[in-house]
């Protein structure tokens, strides 16, 4: 395996590759989004009645940004045509808004239950 960071195409155009550091960065930079998640979970939000209306935005934003982490790293789409990007984002922007819809009618149905 080779450690050079880029490649270059056939037709010129230089794609970035992943060495072994950057792996490295982006697993610490996942392990610790992950740390701050369990801290949240197992710590803040049991002990803090004024930090449980936070959670869950809080949990939604960390999780966005894993998911680019290991998007853009992992399936490689950091060093992709700006089109493919597009084509994979613009549906995954439409996806979260409809949870987020979803997520803030279900507590009006909630609250429509019978006790």
């Amino acid at each position: 395996m080779s450690s050079e960071t880029t490649h270059i195409h056939a037709e010129g155009e230089q794609h970035e590759s992943l060495s072994k550091k950057k792996i490295r960065q982006v697993l610490l930079i996942l392990l610790l989004i992950t740390g701050v998640e369990f801290i949240f979970a197992l710590y803040l939000a049991p002990h803090y009645a004024s930090i449980k209306a936070i959670v869950n935005p809080i949990y939604i934003v960390l999780t966005l940004v894993k998911a680019y982490f290991i998007v853009a790293f992992f399936m490689h789409l950091k060093f992709e045509k700006v089109g493919l990007i597009a084509a994979l984002v613009v549906p995954i922007i439409f996806i979260v808004g409809l949870i987020l819809v979803l997520t803030n009618e279900s507590h009006h149905w909630i609250g429509l239950m019978p006790h």
